[in-house]
């Protein structure tokens, strides 16, 4: 057993089974919301709805285990939230491209993604990030991730007047807070499998108070829906026109995934000091390829871009540090396919904590950036603060990145930059003036 179990790199003298399982558990169970949004997201741009939470399905369980069992790591994917609504709501319904032009654009992304990690192109962006932007990184990961939480329980609601504000107390809302202050409270007292067991407890909580819903004709197991619908349903035809609109999408969606999953990985890694001394991530580049392997096999399945999800940080805490984190995930979803009425039924307030007490404990790396320097700081705080404002990793990232050149170059230290820094800076200003033209 342990020998097939090595291969997940695992060690017998540094992990338990029970951890990475526990780690795997929670982290589905935390990010199981998508097994229900992708396809309601999706179906707004016309694609059948069985068949796409087929899809999220099987490229979820492909994608993780790639991470498994090549990458060794306890990261899951899935079809990423923000880019999903990016196909839907931008790409088809404003833009008017059909769902099927979509999915070619994300298929030419993905195969993209692999010739950039197997030239090692994106281990090399990873690289140039200084230290202080990859701490800046992890906290605003945290700070985003907590928002999301909050969002999620009812906890803070949109206002016109003040964008947010703090929601009435309602059932919903006060689970979420319940939750809170109990995995906090089972954290404190070092509880193994405290964020697990709190959503365990509010999903049981929420039925009597309807938060957590059980349908009528309530049943256990379901077969899956026919990709057929969706599956291999690709339009081509805007390459051929040589659509510039077109290529901006694909760049747009480039740009989304390669950031929203190089932080991930970055910021999740060094808040578990899963990093070496010099702050760099092991085996990232192979962790990397199974993320360019997902989006193009998740493409072809009939799904939008997959990524590295923010919430395998939830299992991450709980101890999870090998791939069997992330097989134990895959299994998970696999299941998911027959037993698709019940992992519904977790609602969004029972998750609200662990991703509420995750960016409690993301907010460490803060500690180790230097805010004293003006030169660090600032590019620093607009990394973190503008990943909850804009709701999107990558764009926090970008323009971190970009304040950071700005400066260095305007203090007159623009010879520290690499070339790749100065690269990846003419990419960022196109990002946003190319739209403009």
């Amino acid at each position: 057993m342990l020998k097939y179990l090595s291969l997940l790199g695992f060690d017998p003298t540094k992990h338990t089974v029970r951890t990475e399982m526990l780690a795997g558990l929670t982290t589905f169970l935390t990010m199981s919301y998508i097994l229900a949004v992708n396809p309601i997201i999706l179906s707004d741009a016309g694609m059948d709805k069985g068949a796409v939470f087929t899809a999220t399905v099987v490229a979820a369980v492909v994608a993780t285990l790639t991470m498994a069992l090549y990458a060794k790591m306890p990261f899951a994917l899935a079809s990423g939230m923000g880019l999903n609504a990016f196909f839907a709501y931008t790409l088809v319904i404003s833009m008017g491209y059909t769902w099927q032009q979509a999915l070619a654009a994300v298929l030419f992304e993905g195969i993209i993604f692999i010739i950039l990690t197997i030239f090692k192109v994106r281990q090399a962006i990873v690289d140039c990030i200084p230290l202080d932007l990859r701490y800046a990184i992890s906290v605003g990961i945290g700070l985003f991730i907590a928002f999301i939480g909050l969002k999620n329980g009812g906890i803070i609601v949109s206002s016109n007047a003040t964008m947010t504000t703090l929601g009435p107390w309602t059932a919903t809302s006060l689970i979420a807070m319940g939750g809170i202050i109990l995995g906090a409270i089972l954290l404190a007292l070092k509880v193994r499998g405290a964020l697990f067991y709190t959503i365990l407890l509010m999903t049981i909580i929420g039925i009597p108070f309807g938060v957590t819903s059980v349908p009528e004709s309530f049943t256990f197991v379901s077969l899956p829906s026919s990709l057929e619908p969706v599956a291999l349903q690709l339009d081509f035809s805007r390459f051929l026109t040589l659509d510039f609109d077109y290529l901006i999408v694909v760049l747009t969606l480039l740009f989304m995934d390669l950031f929203d999953t190089i932080g991930t990985l970055m910021g999740a890694s060094i808040g578990a000091r899963m990093v070496d001394e010099e702050g760099n991530v092991p085996n990232l580049n192979k962790a990397l390829m199974a993320d360019a392997v997902g989006t193009t096999f998740g493409a072809l399945c009939g799904t939008s871009t997959v990524t590295t999800y923010v919430e395998s940080t939830t299992g991450i805490v709980e101890g999870g540090r090998t791939g069997l984190t992330s097989l134990t995930v895959a299994l998970l979803f696999f299941v998911a396919l027959f037993f698709s009425p019940v992992f519904l039924m977790i609602p969004s307030a029972a998750t609200t904590s662990a991703l509420f007490l995750v960016g409690v404990m993301m907010m460490r790396p803060v500690l180790h950036i230097d805010f004293v320097h003006f030169r660090t700081g600032m590019p620093c705080f607009v990394t973190m603060m503008m990943m909850p404002f804009t709701s999107s990793i990558s764009e926090g990232i970008v323009l971190g990145m970009l304040s950071y050149i700005i400066v260095k170059i305007c203090i007159g230290q623009g010879k520290s930059l690499s070339p790749m820094m100065y690269i990846l800076g003419v990419l960022f200003v196109l990002k946003y003036v190319a739209p403009l033209l």
